[in-house]
Parts: C-alpha cells; structure tokens; sequence
C-alpha cells in the first residue's frame, strides 16, 4: 500500500503500529498505553483528535497489531485520551 491509497485513519494506525506497538514487542513489554494528543502532535495534525481516537478505537487497529484494548482513559475524543492494550 502506498501512502497516497491510505486514509488518514489508516496512517494514525501505521504510526502507531511502528512507533508504538511493534517497539513496545521488541522491548518485550505486557502492555503499552498511547495518549491521543502526542499522536496528533507528532502526525501534525490539526483539529483531527475525533479521527485518531477513532482510528485508536477501532477493531481494525486491534486487529492489525496483534492488540487488545483494555482500557481508555480520559475525555471522549480528547487530547489526553489514554488507550490502554495488552499484546495478545
């Protein structure tokens, strides 16, 4: 898949997946927790934090990175919306 035929859900989800879940595997980690906000910021976007708690929320994501959500924390589709997940 190339960049321009992912939506920017899928790219929040490829980020993640790299920056996030498959360092945390390498690490040897039980679980790992991802804040929202800090996604939003280091993808640049802009008013788009509905978009990345979605893509966070999403069975797809669970799915594709071998996940399972455990926990979300915080304000509905905010900044400091925490997702918790467990490697299965």
């Amino acid at each position: 898949m190339t960049e321009i035929d992912l939506s920017q859900s899928d790219k929040v989800r490829e980020y993640c997946k790299i920056n996030y879940v498959d360092i945390a595997k390498k690490q040897g980690l039980l679980s790992i927790a991802i804040r929202a906000g800090e996604v939003h910021s280091k993808l640049k976007l802009s008013n788009q934090l509905p978009l990345v708690c979605a893509a966070l929320g999403a069975n797809k994501f669970e799915e594709c990175c071998g996940v399972r959500r455990i926990h979300i924390d915080g304000p509905l589709n905010g900044a400091n919306t925490i997702f918790v997940y467990i490697f299965k």
